[in-house]
């Protein structure tokens, strides 16, 4: 299991410092899926371990001069105080969450795969200042409560009004070490049982840091088409399983 937890932490952050999305998806699916977390416990965990893989991400395209200063200053803002916000809910909802955060990665999930297969390049356009502020804030409110979503919903909306792919990537990863700094400091307060599965999140830590470097790198040389195509199978797959799973007992009864 503790080589599961790794392997989840390496390629989740391949994919999201590939990509700028999906740690928080991946990580959240396959924590719930084989591990059988609460969505609270596993987004705890995801948010634990992306201080540190999102940290040495953000140092790797500090280096690479993958970061447009302005775009991340409006983001970090916005960001955080929605993804305290979510850790919020989220704390106060527990279990009551496991159908509705389903439904949301299988929404996530879509978008991934409908934005691989259009693959429409991005036209270059201004980017509107008022614009990025409630894009932010409902990209951290949704990456706590669902356990992933700050990439696909911001790094999704930026991309389209990018005029440079790889410094937007990076500007929104960047913002993101903030985001999940805040919300780590939420969950910290409100679960106390996250001890419990210390060595799951040292494993995701070790996975994830040993990724990020190398997916900073293949930011600017991997395949993105195929890549979110097959992650947004996948996590659509993983959930829609699970809401099958979670729905077919009550038409049994």
């Amino acid at each position: 299991m503790i080589v599961l937890c790794f392997l989840i932490g390496f390629v989740a952050q391949i994919i999201d410092g590939t990509l700028g999305m999906a740690y928080g998806v991946s990580c959240n699916t396959f924590l719930q899926l084989f591990f059988h977390m609460t969505p609270l416990m596993s987004s705890s965990l995801v948010h634990f371990s992306e201080i540190l893989t999102s940290g040495v991400s953000a140092l790797s395209y500090y280096k690479m001069k993958n970061i447009d200063k302005q775009l991340f200053v409006r983001l970090l803002l916005p960001g955080i105080a929605g993804g305290v916000i979510g850790a919020l809910l989220l704390s106060d909802l527990g279990s009551y969450m496991e159908i509705p955060v389903a439904v949301y990665l299988v929404i996530m999930g879509l978008v991934l795969v409908v934005k691989a297969i259009r693959n429409r390049p991005a036209k270059p356009r201004k980017m509107i200042g008022g614009f990025i502020y409630p894009v932010a804030a409902l990209g951290g409110l949704l990456d706590a409560a669902g356990g992933g979503g700050w990439g696909p919903v911001v790094n999704t909306t930026m991309l389209s009004r990018s005029e440079n792919v790889s410094q937007t990537i990076g500007s929104v990863n960047t913002a993101e070490f903030f985001v999940t700094l805040a919300e780590s400091i939420v969950f910290s307060l409100t679960i106390s049982s996250v001890t419990d599965h210390l060595v799951e999140l040292v494993f995701l830590i070790l996975g994830g840091v040993c990724a990020a470097p190398i997916a900073a790198w293949l930011c600017k040389k991997a395949n993105k088409r195929l890549l979110l195509l097959l992650v947004g199978i996948l996590v659509t797959g993983l959930n829609l399983f699970k809401l099958y799973s979670k729905i077919a007992p009550l038409f049994s009864r």
